[in-house]
């Protein structure tokens, strides 16, 4: 895919990303479709890097995440740096989230036992001379904080180094020529009825006027061991080529279809999306345990029309996209509400009778249900 992103222009982020290609990969082997119920159940794949906050939501008070099913505190030290530690607190088990950051280490609420960013134990207030501190500790992360989002990778530290696995790249979230929104997803279900959502576009009824295109029609389907590109064509309701265009997420009236091209892809385990030239859209997957699934979900406007603009100072191009971010946050969370009826219906259908299965008839969920499936054995 093509995101028209000259990571050599202007740019205010620090973080210095550029665009990540999918993990080279031989196509899958054919295999046997895998049962409702080995989807539905199937768990992560933990040798991925998973967005679990947004970095302005890691200060130095500490803020705890699960990602499937392990608790997780993050909180910034003195460098400003993000650590990621196990959330327990060995003394009697309970959420260090609950405490207090002093320096570079982190302080349980309930007796004082302080732990460094290495989580070994550090400091009993109340240990006496005869005492020693006790020998254990608590798991660390691998933790990056890359193109406005806290990444952890929750896996084989060995295969991470040893493949430089990288996290889903963002480069528009900091790029003057991009206007960025973000909306929270929370949802009691299991994060397979999230991506099949996202990859089938024939669900545009639901939407109505937040919807951003039309009378999509599958055109091919490429899938490897890591990945599902679908491409679609469609119609698009939004151009964004004059100053006033950006007007057209708010106001349903200015809105006039056009042929378009709609190309998602699931690059495990998350999720990214263009429609035409002038928007990608992205989800970043954070699971929480089989029932309940947490993700944000990104949208980026080029402004690549607007040539003027960018000739422009760099103080008025960052004030431009300080004063525009998430000026498409209320249709993002509309589209989110509706989205998350759905798939909260599915979950508890599935729960009720977990062999029952309707017929499909888009391929591209069978592609996306194998993806799934092979992730649980896949490095």
């Amino acid at each position: 895919m093509n995101f028209d992103v000259n990571l050599e222009s202007a740019t205010v982020g620090s973080s210095g990303s550029a665009a990540i290609a999918h993990p080279t990969a031989s196509p899958p082997r054919a295999a046997a479709a895998p049962s409702i119920a080995q989807v539905r159940r199937a768990p992560i794949n933990p040798n991925h890097w998973y967005a679990v906050a947004l970095s302005t939501e890691v200060t130095q008070q500490p803020k705890g995440v699960v990602l499937w099913n392990e608790p997780i505190v993050l909180y910034r030290n003195t460098q400003q740096q993000v650590q990621a530690l196990e959330d327990r607190c060995p003394h009697r088990q309970v959420r260090l989230s609950h405490g207090e950051v002093h320096g570079d280490q982190i302080e349980c609420v309930y007796h004082g036992w302080q732990f460094d960013t290495e989580g070994k134990c550090v400091d009993i207030p109340y240990l006496n001379e005869k005492q020693r501190l006790p020998n254990c500790r608590l798991r660390t992360y691998p933790v990056l904080e890359q193109d406005g989002f806290i990444w952890v990778y929750p896996g084989d530290l060995a295969l991470l180094q040893s493949q430089n696995i990288q996290p889903l790249a963002l480069p528009e979230w900091d790029h003057l020529n991009y206007i960025a929104a973000v909306a929270s997803i929370d949802v009691q279900a299991h994060f397979s009825f999230l991506i099949e959502n996202l990859m089938d576009m024939y669900h545009g009824r639901l939407h109505d006027n937040l919807q951003a295109w039309a009378n999509p029609k599958l055109r091919n389907i490429d899938a490897t061991e890591t990945c599902v590109d679908a491409h679609y064509d469609a119609e698009t309701y939004y151009k964004i080529d004059r100053i006033w265009s950006v007007a057209q997420l708010a106001i349903p009236s200015m809105r006039k279809l056009r042929p378009t091209n709609l190309d998602v892809s699931y690059p495990y385990p998350n999720w990214s999306a263009v429609l035409g030239d002038d928007f990608r859209i992205c989800c970043l997957f954070c699971p929480v345990s089989e029932t309940q699934t947490k993700a944000y979900l990104l949208h980026f406007t080029s402004l690549k029309a607007f040539p003027r603009l960018h000739k422009k100072s760099l103080r008025f191009r960052r004030f431009i996209k300080r004063i525009t971010f998430n000026s498409a946050k209320r249709l993002l969370d509309g589209l989110v509400r509706q989205d998350v009826l759905m798939m909260e219906d599915e979950q508890k259908a599935f729960e009720e009778n977990a062999r029952r299965k309707g017929p499909e008839y888009n391929p591209v969920i069978g592609k996306v249900q194998q993806l799934i499936v092979q992730q649980v054995k896949y490095p």
